[in-house]
């Protein structure tokens, strides 16, 4: 019996003719799972590897080297919202930033809040160095961002 629905087994199998290998589709299938699901579940794994003619540890080699993908025993929070460490933000405080937010929240990185909004996560870069120190929502960068612009944030996001 199949996991994936048949509809996401379509988009992904859609991706097919982009691609010049069906294993070059490993991390769009990935994203179309995690998209729907929050997370990628095991049996996921497999099925894309069936698509996909690999091995599941293939893919799960691929889906753990992303920081984007959480696996079904880590679901996430409604929203998303990372905190950039790399070089550029950690010297404009980065770093200061993330330990507010950690006890803002009142989790750590990977953790998300009682209430299931917010899952809160570092990245080693968000590619907005000139915007240091950085922070993304979901999709949305936010640029030189302090810990008062931080409590604006999570306060709009826990409305």
């Amino acid at each position: 019996m199949a996991f994936l629905s048949d509809d996401l087994r379509q988009k992904i199998l859609a991706y097919l003719p982009r691609y010049p290998s069906k294993q070059a589709v490993t991390l769009p299938a990935l994203h179309l799972v995690h998209d729907a699901m929050r997370c990628v579940p095991r049996e996921a794994v497999k099925e894309i590897a069936d698509m996909l003619d690999l091995a599941p540890a293939e893919v799960h080699d691929a889906m753990t080297f992303y920081e984007f993908f959480h696996e079904e025993n880590a679901p996430l929070g409604k929203t998303r919202l990372w905190v950039c460490r790399s070089l550029a933000c950690s010297l404009r405080g980065g770093e200061q930033l993330l330990t507010h937010v950690c006890q803002k929240l009142k989790v750590q990185p990977g953790e998300t809040t009682p209430d299931g909004k917010i899952t809160l996560e570092f990245a080693e870069c968000l590619g907005a160095c000139e915007g240091a120190p950085a922070v993304m929502v979901d999709d949305e960068h936010r640029h030189l961002m302090n810990p008062e612009k931080v409590d604006a944030l999570v306060a709009e996001l826990q409305k």
